[in-house]
């Protein structure tokens, strides 16, 4: 799990494979859980949502055998997430509610904060910006004295995204500012590429193309530093960004910007200068 907040995904795979293994062996069925998190998260990340599935379907078999609710409630937002990435727009909204409900009935507030932050994705990827900003909105209230650097780095990046849908560049901007410093200390560089991602949608809205065209640059590069380039179900938002930036550019022009932008490094708000000087 360490290795996954880093975005270490080399040693993801290998560490929770192996512990699989041996807790398996030993038949205690609690270790073998707990590596389903994240290797199905691996899989998710990878594309690969068959794999992931498989993965919380065990891990959900496994918790109900052991009477484990707050896993439970895990592992149907794991498969609330996934259904999500396969715009099964009921299904995950109940698969989150179901685990919302569980957690809160065990006090296990972070499966609350995952459950209504998958609630929160539902809706503003079907197209509801007020049911979404409620969902976040209400997390970020209720649960602050809880909440993770990480958890807060996804809230500022819906928040960001739902503000640049709205058409509203100086809010989606500070918004994904907030969540890049979070980034920064974080030092994951997906989460970085997300933040930047945001900025480009921000400087796309605001009228600067170019400088939106190198952060995408940018964002690709450090996603694919960790052998993690987005797949086709999580490309909503950066190609709607994409459309918008080449639309004021031309084909080449966009192409150079781009490239510059993956020269640069992965903690950059403003391609022209570092996020660090000095």
């Amino acid at each position: 799990m360490h290795a996954l907040l880093r975005g270490d995904l080399d040693t993801v795979g290998r560490d929770a494979l192996r512990a699989v293994e041996v807790f398996r062996g030993l038949g205690d069925r609690w270790g073998e859980l707990q590596g389903v998190a994240p290797l199905a998260v691996l899989a998710e990340i990878k594309g690969d949502y068959d794999e992931a599935a498989r993965r919380q379907d065990e891990g959900l078999r496994i918790a109900r055998e052991l009477g484990l609710d707050a896993e439970v409630a895990a592992r149907l937002s794991g498969l609330g997430r996934l259904a999500l990435l396969t715009r099964e727009w009921e299904r995950a909204r109940a698969l989150h509610e179901e685990a919302r409900r569980l957690a809160a009935s065990q006090g296990y507030r972070y499966g609350e904060i995952h459950a209504e932050m998958g609630l929160a994705l539902g809706a503003r990827r079907s197209g509801d910006l007020a049911a979404a900003e409620s969902y976040l909105l209400r997390i970020r209230d209720r649960h602050a004295d809880v909440s993770s650097p990480a958890g807060d780095h996804l809230l500022h990046a819906e928040l960001g995204f739902i503000a640049e849908l709205r058409g509203d560049a100086t809010r989606a901007e500070a918004e994904h500012l907030r969540g890049l410093e979070i980034a920064r200390r974080l030092a994951e560089p997906r989460a970085l590429a997300l933040s930047l991602e945001g900025l480009a949608g921000a400087a796309a809205l605001g009228g600067d193309a170019m400088r939106a065209a190198q952060l995408l640059g940018t964002a690709d590069a450090a996603r694919r530093s960790v052998g993690a380039p987005l797949p086709p179900a999580e490309r909503g938002d950066v190609d709607r960004i994409t459309a918008a930036v080449k639309a004021s550019l031309r084909d080449a022009a966009f192409g150079e910007a781009f490239a510059r932008g993956t020269e640069l490094p992965p903690d950059t708000d403003h391609p022209d200068r570092p996020s660090h000087p000095g």
